[in-house]
This record gives C-alpha cells, sequence and structure tokens, in this order.
C-alpha cells in the first residue's frame, strides 16, 4: 500500500491556562493518515478541534508533542517543502483589504515561490467566476466573492493537499454548489482535500471517507458508505387506530417501543444496508394477522448528520 499523502502520529496541543484556569487540551493522541486523491470530510461541534489540527499542518499552529508527515516529510524538519504544497482556505480573510483580486492571488502565487504566470491565474480566477473582479479591491466585494478569493489564494500555487476550513460557511446556495463543483474539478487534477465544514449533506454528498473528531479526539475513521452501512439505521412510526397498553408478544423485539400514551409503535434498528426496512415489513404484516390496524407509517434512514450526532452524544466515555 502507498505511503499515505499525510500521516498524522500522537499529535497533542495544550494550551496554557490563563491566571487560574487549567491549561487546555486542544488536541489529544491525534492519529489521522490521509490518502492520495481522497476527500476527506473532518466533522465535529464548535471547539472540537477541527481549525487546531489544521493549523498544526499548515505550520499556524506549534503542536505540543507528536509527530506530522506529509509527502513523505517531516513537517518539523522540512517545513518549508512541505508547506509548500499546501493550500488553506481559512474561515476568516486576513488580507489587504484595499489590494485588487488579480494582485492579491499573484501575491499568494509568489509568496510560494512560484513564478508569475498570468494564464494559471487567468484560469483559476475564470473557475471562480472571479475573472470580471479581478480589478476590484477586496473591500467592495461581497461576502461570497471574498470567499471564492480565499479559495483563488489558496489555489495560486497549486498545492497537491488542500485544507478548507468551512469553506461555504455563510454563503448561498448557489456559491456552494458551484464550490462543490470546484472541488470536484480539483479531485479530478489529483488534489488531495481536507474538508471541515458544519453542513453535513456536503461530506454525505462529496466525502470518500469521513472522520469524527469531538474534545480534541478522534471518534471514528472509516470509508463513508462503510459507515452508513454500519451505524445507519431504519427507523419506522405506525401512528395506531386504537393505543396498546402494551407490545404484544409476537412484534416484541430489540428497537421497539410504544409513545403518544400508545398510539404510536416506533422502531429504531437495522443497519444502513437496509436489514431494517426487512424488520418493518414483518412488523407490518404480524399487525396485520393480529388485526391492529394503523393509519400510517413513517420510515426514514439514518443521515450522516443522525449518525454524527450519536457519535458525539452517545458515546461520552471516548469524547471525555
Amino acid at each position: 500500500m502507498a505511503e499515505p499523502i499525510l500521516q498524522i502520529t500522537g499529535l497533542e496541543k495544550t494550551y496554557p491556562g490563563r491566571g487560574a484556569a487549567p491549561p487546555t487540551r486542544a488536541l489529544e493522541n491525534v492519529d489521522l493518515d490521509i490518502r492520495k486523491g481522497e476527500i476527506f470530510a473532518l466533522l465535529g461541534p464548535n471547539g472540537a478541534g477541527k481549525t487546531t489540527l489544521i493549523g498544526a499542518v499548515c505550520g499556524l499552529v506549534r503542536p505540543t508533542g507528536g509527530t506530522i508527515r506529509a509527502f513523505g516529510l517531516d513537517l518539523a524538519k522540512d517545513w518549508r517543502k512541505v508547506r509548500s504544497r499546501i493550500g488553506l482556505v481559512p474561515q476568516e480573510m486576513a488580507v489587504d483589504i484595499f489590494d485588487t483580486v488579480e494582485r492579491s492571488i499573484n501575491y499568494s502565487r509568489g509568496l510560494f515561490g512560484r513564478p508569475a504566470d498570468p494564464a494559471r491565474v487567468e484560469q483559476i480566477l475564470r473557475s471562480l467566476s472571479l475573472w470580471d473582479k479581478r480589478d476590484a479591491e477586496l473591500r467592495m466585494l461581497s461576502g461570497g466573492m471574498k470567499r471564492r478569493v480565499l479559495i483563488a489564494k489558496a489555489l495560486a500555487h497549486d498545492p497537491d493537499l488542500l485544507f478548507l476550513d468551512e469553506p461555504t460557511a455563510g454563503v448561498d446556495v448557489e456559491l456552494r454548489r458551484d464550490m462543490w463543483k470546484q472541488i470536484d474539478l480539483l479531485r479530478d487534477q489529483g488534489v488531495t482535500i481536507i474538508l471541515t465544514t458544519h453542513y453535513i449533506e456536503e461530506a454525505e454528498e462529496m466525502a470518500d471517507r469521513v472522520g469524527v473528531i469531538d474534545k480534541g479526539r478522534i471518534l471514528l475513521v472509516d470509508d463513508k458508505d462503510a459507515m452508513m452501512k454500519s451505524l445507519g439505521r431504519t427507523e419506522a412510526q405506525f401512528a395506531l387506530d386504537v393505543p396498546l397498553h402494551s407490545i404484544p408478544a409476537d412484534i416484541a423485539r430489540d428497537g421497539l417501543h410504544l409513545a403518544d400514551n400508545g398510539m404510536t409503535l416506533c422502531f429504531r434498528g437495522g443497519d444502513g444496508a437496509g436489514g431494517g426496512r426487512e424488520s418493518v415489513a414483518d412488523i407490518a404484516q404480524t399487525l396485520a394477522r393480529l388485526g391492529i390496524r394503523y393509519s400510517a407509517i413513517d420510515i426514514r434512514e439514518s443521515s450522516l448528520e443522525d449518525i454524527f450526532v450519536n457519535l458525539v452524544n452517545e458515546r461520552p466515555e471516548i469524547a471525555a
């Protein structure tokens, strides 16, 4: 198996406390391997450690412990070589607001030692619908356009590994879709992408693998489809015509309970492979055989968001 493009081992980051406050552990024994050419989505609530982890890889945060290897190089020893091959789209814009779009992109390219290439810069700006704004000062742009500029700056030196830290936070649906298209294009070009997002449908739509982080610790990393299959569940609610005081023995099983004073029969079980739907069908047939009438069935499959919420809320022994 090829060496991971990024290999993080035992990564730690502790911030000293202020005054009488105790130190804060932002990252705790993080192990993570990223495969070349994949889109990896890192999910976690606010304060989980996502931005700290990205900052450590991008040289913006100095780790307390552990090692980071990228492109076969040790970040601590060869940080200039490593950093020149990494792009970062941060959450916040920290640029000269009086600079023009094109000049800002050219500056970012030169900052990483890349030679001037007007044709390449034009290509990047056109791909992000920024070419017509190339002479505009950054302060005159809308929030969505500024977000596009951040992406253009990250792409200016043609990185092999691209970090997108909440790239679509606060932007409209149209821009979000444009960014998804741009990410697809980058993947086709062989760029490895690590994405953090609050919009879990982005991860569900685009990611090859998903990692969940909370309180500085990695809870789970898996292929998205495998995660959906192993942790996904089928949920069904039968709206009964007459309340039940207890569940008949013929349909009793794990994941089945009564709600709404016996007017709703609820089931949660199976997996993302569809096993839960077989149980729902069996319950429906048994209810009909027993003469228990119902007016409606509401069936849904777990989304990646459901899985994420359950992981964070139901595994305190890991996240604590």
